[in-house]
């Protein structure tokens, strides 16, 4: 299983951007998928997160400005970050609970992807 995201970039304070993620390989069916954050110095945080019915779980310090999504029917899953903030500077990864032919329910990670937030 591969998953692999895009949509990094630098953007000012206040800006917009959208990271997808793609999953592929022999899948069966994805449960969770999910966005973390790591900045220089510090330990990954949960971003968001989905399960494969849509609810979603966000962390106190995205609430209101990022919502994450999916689409079932092509593996994907999405994160909208809005009214960005400099603190939110970071490499995201994604993250997804996957059952394969070949293996049981395993978590796979995407190799990140950069945001930087600056003026």
């Amino acid at each position: 299983v591969q998953l692999v995201e895009s949509g990094g970039g630098l953007v000012q304070p206040g800006g917009s951007l959208r990271l997808s993620c793609a999953a592929s390989g022999r899948i069966v069916r994805i449960d969770d998928m999910g966005w973390y954050r790591q900045a220089p110095g510090k330990q990954r945080e949960l971003v968001a997160t989905i399960t494969s019915a849509g609810s979603t779980n966000y962390a106190d310090f995205v609430k209101g400005r990022f919502t994450i999504s999916r689409d079932n029917a092509k593996n994907t899953v999405a994160l909208q970050m809005n009214s960005l903030k400099p603190e939110d500077t970071a490499v995201y990864y994604c993250d997804a609970f996957v059952r394969t032919w070949a293996a049981p329910i395993a978590e796979y990670w995407g190799q990140g992807t950069q945001v930087a937030v600056s003026a």
